[in-house]
């Protein structure tokens, strides 16, 4: 299904021409089944194209490998399992609220609260984040509690308990929503490679977390349990069992068969009983959520971190939803910045959201994006059904319950599993621009210094107070070194370069260099580097064919993150470029070999223009990228 269009749901009643029977007319007053079918489906109807017709995206090539991209619709029936699996993988988030309460000294009570207060932001969230436009991203990339924010969220409830968290939360989204209408202006400040580094810093950040809940190791149990690692392990092959060698419809559902076969695993293994499972239902099946406090505080101390956290939180969802776009489309070559905008308006608005209503902040599940990855089904229109089930999930405290009991192992390998793939496709995002030693550095020391923050966070506990949730992130101190000397090498770093060339002579190797060094210095795709640097060579080898009396050329070329322009100086009059191929008799009586070579100069570049001199002549070659 092409990117601009819009899928149609068609609802075929009976019809009386055909002969086919019919249902009785209901009592007088009272709608009839038909009615009531037919209301359905429209109702239906409405809802997917809320999520579906609204995202434009510039022309993709569909990978293969999906099963369901971001434009197609599943079966109903599979489209519900589907966003069933993906609430599973945005209950990762869930566990930051229980570590942040009791981090702040709160009662279980509060948990519950904090965090049913935080699913309903994160449903309205998962919604509107696949909507498209200028709110929301367009693609399938659930919201949940996010980790980013757990430091900052700790500090401001041992400051001023759960009313500052809420005050501070609301004022951080308010502040990203800003943020997220100046992308386009700095777009300097998260190239690939940096994007590609934060989304690998979030796979890092979540090993940390799953590999000591796979083996069962806490602060009460420093070391490994035979009985949860067992655990973990029979939860992990059942995920990868379906993934590796399944090729129907199992594939699509690793998730949810691990966890089946976890929780049944659990019972006989004696880390979960049937009686934990039935005091989750004994209460009342209908709940209203209710606030852990009431009120909202503020404090101007605060300001620093909870910015300096919404910033890093920011480049996370470009690095997300970028993902998102490279997953989508074989084509891909940059980041779409009005996808990625709508994207991170639309977490904002649910960290304001789930500030206003009492909840923590939301950001993108990453976890959800390595599920994706790994069942090739990105479809938005998963999306509703997974966020109103969270929706749902607030509402009913026995199905809350259920998943909250789930036992560390599975959760461990539930992030393990989904992690392997938000890794790679982060190393992927990385190296898909050339890199030179300026940019090497800035990866290399942000991603040494992140990972630090995850196997010693001892070295940074003698860090100041206001500045300790920076240090306590590692995807927020890995973000502020990766700006910092990404601004910092930029300084000497010379926009224009030139060379001269002269014909006759073998120049290849001398454009190739020159072309790469600054490619590579400004995070260019090969390809594009590539194209540059053929046309700049068929123009000048082949000067003498293309009637050009000059001996010398001067190139100039200019380079930025967005485009290469090049200049051809030489003396003689101008040139006319051919816009076809040669024909078999002009390539035999001579006459072809100019026109190719002009033919492969205009087609290499995206524009050419022509522009006479006095007596010199300038060829202006422009290549995005």
């Amino acid at each position: 299904m092409g990117s601009n269009s819009r899928p149609e749901y068609v609802a075929v009643l009976p019809n009386p021409g055909l002969g086919m029977p019919q249902p009785d007319q209901a009592a007088e007053g009272f709608p009839t089944p038909d009615a009531i079918a037919s209301t359905l489906v429209r109702l239906t109807q409405t809802c997917f194209r809320f999520i579906a017709g609204r995202a434009r995206f510039p022309e993709r090539k569909r990978p293969g490998v999906l099963a369901y991209d971001v434009d197609e619709v599943p079966p109903a029936s599979l489209t519900v399992a589907l966003a069933f699996q993906q609430v599973l993988a945005m209950s990762i988030g869930w566990i930051y609220v229980i570590v942040a309460v009791d981090s702040i000294g709160g009662s279980l009570v509060d948990t519950q609260n904090l965090l049913r207060m935080s699913m309903l932001a994160s449903g309205v969230t998962t919604i509107l984040q696949a909507r498209g436009g200028l709110l929301g991203s367009g693609y399938l990339c659930p919201a949940s509690c996010s980790l980013t924010y757990l430091a900052p969220t700790i500090l401001a409830g041992r400051m001023g308990g759960f009313p500052l968290i809420f005050g501070m939360t609301a004022i951080n989204g308010l502040f990203t929503a800003g943020l997220s209408r100046c992308l386009r202006f700095l777009r300097k400040l998260f190239p690939p490679d940096v994007t590609g580094l934060i989304v690998s810093i979030v796979g890092i950040q979540l090993i940390a977390i799953g590999c000591p809940k796979l083996l069962g190791r806490s602060p009460a149990h420093p070391g490994a349990s035979p009985q949860a690692a067992l655990l973990g392990l029979i939860t992990l092959v059942a995920m990868i069992v379906p993934t590796v060698w399944s090729r129907g419809k199992w594939r699509m559902f690793p998730i949810l068969i691990g966890l089946a076969v976890g929780y049944i695993a659990a019972v006989p293994i004696g880390m979960l009983s049937w009686a934990d499972i039935w005091a989750q239902w004994s209460q009342p099946f209908i709940g209203m959520p209710h606030r852990a406090a009431y009120g909202f505080a503020f404090r101007p101390s605060l300001l620093i971190p909870f910015f300096v956290i919404g910033i890093a939180a920011t480049l996370k969802s470009v690095g997300d939803i970028t993902l998102c776009q490279k997953m989508n489309d074989t084509a891909w070559e940059r980041t779409d910045l009005k996808s990625a905008s709508g994207g991170v308006l639309a977490n904002s608005l649910g960290t304001m959201f789930s500030g206003l209503l009492g909840g923590v902040a939301q950001n993108n599940a990453s976890s959800c994006l390595g599920l994706e990855l790994a069942t090739g089904v990105t479809s938005r229109a998963v999306a509703l059904p997974a966020g109103l089930i969270v929706l749902a999930l607030a509402f009913i405290p026995g199905l809350a319950g259920t998943f909250s009991i789930m036992p560390p192992p599975i959760i461990g390998a539930e992030l393990i599993y989904s992690t392997c793939f938000l890794l790679l496709g982060g190393l992927q995002l990385m190296t898909a621009r050339m890199l030179d030693a300026r940019r090497i550095f800035v990866v290399g020391i942000a991603l040494a210094f992140g990972i630090s923050v995850e196997i010693a966070p001892e070295l940074y506990r003698s860090v100041p107070e206001p500045l300790r949730p920076i240090f306590a992130s590692s995807v927020a101190l890995a973000t502020v070194i990766a700006v910092a000397l990404g601004l910092l090498f930029r300084l000497g770093l010379h926009k224009t370069r030139s060379i001269q060339l002269h014909s006759g002579e073998n120049n290849l190797d001398t454009i190739n260099q020159f072309m790469e060094e600054q490619g590579a210095a400004r995070g260019m795709r090969q390809v594009v580097v590539s194209r540059a640097a053929d046309a700049i060579y068929e123009f000048v080898t082949n000067s003498g064919d293309l009637q050009l009396r000059s001996d010398l050329f001067t190139v100039n070329a200019q380079f930025d993150e967005f485009h290469i322009d090049v200049e051809i100086d030489y003396d003689g009059p101008p040139i006319e470029l051919s816009d076809r191929m040669p024909t078999m008799d002009e390539l035999a009586n001579g006459t072809g070999i100019a026109m190719m070579a002009q033919y492969v100069i205009r087609t290499s570049a995206d524009h050419v223009r022509v522009k006479p001199r006095g007596t010199h002549t300038t060829v202006f070659l422009h290549f995005q990228h």
